[in-house]
């Protein structure tokens, strides 16, 4: 298969998988989907135009997500919407709670503790943001690579440290503590 035939293959997936988008979601749905990744400020023009609806139509579900607190409003003319961070952490740590017991989530949260504190041995830092970004001895680019990629991992730990720990809280609140509580139900 040449490559033109495999881009025009692709191209070609990608409107059917738009197409069916479309026709399944609703407006409200479309706008929330793309919201799900819309990290800086975009005015409802824009959002429209990936949602593929108009732009009254985006407006409307952004007045309703701005409500719900599932998107950030700034300004009023234009105003312009970006997803809250917020409510997505929330709704993840929900999720977390909702799919593992509080005994395996604090076991995940036990593994990436252990990993927090080797790589604060390895770093010689308490913290990813106290990390010299001074050139690596002898400026190796490898060596360089590795390094942002370390650091870059630590702050993907850290990030989950938090979330982890709120999940086993959730879950525990729940009662969601591993026991099996049908018998006692």
């Amino acid at each position: 298969m040449s490559n033109d035939t495999a881009a025009d293959s692709s191209s070609d997936q990608d409107r059917e998988a738009r197409r069916r988008w479309k026709r399944d979601r609703t407006t409200f749905q479309r706008v929330y989907d793309v919201m799900t990744g819309v990290t800086e400020h975009a005015s409802a023009s824009e959002i429209a135009e990936r949602a593929d609806c108009s732009p009254d139509g985006a407006r409307n579900a952004l007045t309703q997500l701005a409500e719900l607190g599932i998107v950030d409003r700034r300004g009023s003319r234009p105003a312009e919407y970006r997803r809250n961070e917020s409510y997505f952490e929330w709704k993840r740590v929900e999720t977390l709670a909702d799919d593992h017991t509080a005994a395996a989530l604090r076991e995940r949260l036990d593994d990436l503790l252990a990993e927090d504190a080797d790589l604060q041995e390895s770093f010689g830092v308490p913290d990813p943001d106290a990390v010299s970004v001074a050139p690596v001895e002898g400026g190796d680019h490898a060596a360089v690579h590795d390094r942002l990629e370390s650091l870059s991992r630590w702050r993907t730990v850290r990030h989950d440290i938090e979330l982890l720990q709120r999940a086993v809280s959730r879950a525990e609140a729940r009662g969601r503590d591993g026991t099996d509580l049908r018998g006692s139900a």
